[in-house]
């Protein structure tokens, strides 16, 4: 993992965590609402802080980060 994503990681909090988590493993915003127990609002709420945070501009640049979150924390991905 890059020392930027590492740092961008530590940034976040353990709910910004869970949310990358979900959208590593392929889940909608509607999806990863009803998995969290959130309306879809508050979910896009937290994706906008952490590009905010991460300085991310796009959709592609948050997955590559919320992928190497999974490898960083250890969750997300889950076995099938």
């Amino acid at each position: 993992m890059s020392p930027f994503a590492s740092d961008t990681l530590n940034l976040l909090s353990d709910r910004e965590l869970e949310v990358l988590g979900h959208l590593a493993e392929g889940h909608t915003y509607t999806a990863i609402a009803r998995r969290m127990n959130l309306s879809p609002h508050t979910v896009d709420t937290y994706l906008r802080r952490i590009r905010g945070k991460a300085g991310v501009s796009n959709r592609a640049h948050l997955v590559l980060l919320a992928l190497q979150a999974t490898k960083f924390h250890g969750f997300g991905l889950t076995q099938v």
